[in-house]
């Protein structure tokens, strides 16, 4: 494990945890660190939690409306399947407005191959993310407790 590259979340039923991928997409692994060395992440819900698809989270206005006050990164898709486990950034239509929110794959979703760019992977705690509560959005929605790099915790 390289802390430097690994990311912790803890969720209100355990920790979660992720191996970054900046060989695949640097410049969106620099931001998710940035923002969880802010704290940015810290209390913000998964506002969309879809059962065989994807729980996403990383919005600060809990809804999906919103992101980080820092300029919307430019796209680096990959050949990367989304598979199990697989995080990958939340976009609007346009492929260069990832921000600061991000989805993790429940389930195998490579119709999104080559259009959304996939930063990490769950290495452990998958269980944590399949409890989070379902919805769009979920009644009672999942909070990130925290969320920092491993080197810093």
């Amino acid at each position: 494990m390289d802390p430097e590259n690994t990311l912790l979340i803890d969720t209100e039923t355990g920790r979660v945890t992720i191996r970054l991928r900046p060989d695949l997409a640097p410049q969106h692994v620099d931001r998710i660190k940035e923002l969880a060395r802010e704290g940015f992440y810290d209390g913000v819900a998964f506002h969309r939690v879809i059962p065989g698809f994807m729980a996403q989270g990383g919005c600060p206005n809990g809804a999906g409306t919103g992101g980080s006050s820092k300029p919307n990164l430019p796209a680096e898709f990959s050949r990367e399947p989304h598979v199990r486990g697989v995080c990958s950034m939340a976009r609007t239509s346009n492929p260069n407005s990832a921000n600061s929110q991000f989805f993790i794959c429940f389930d195998d979703a490579t119709f999104l191959d080559g259009q959304y760019t996939v930063w990490g992977e769950v290495t452990g705690g998958m269980e944590h993310i399949d409890a989070l509560p379902k919805g769009e959005p979920p009644r009672t929605p999942g909070k990130i407790v925290s969320m920092k790099v491993a080197a810093d915790a």
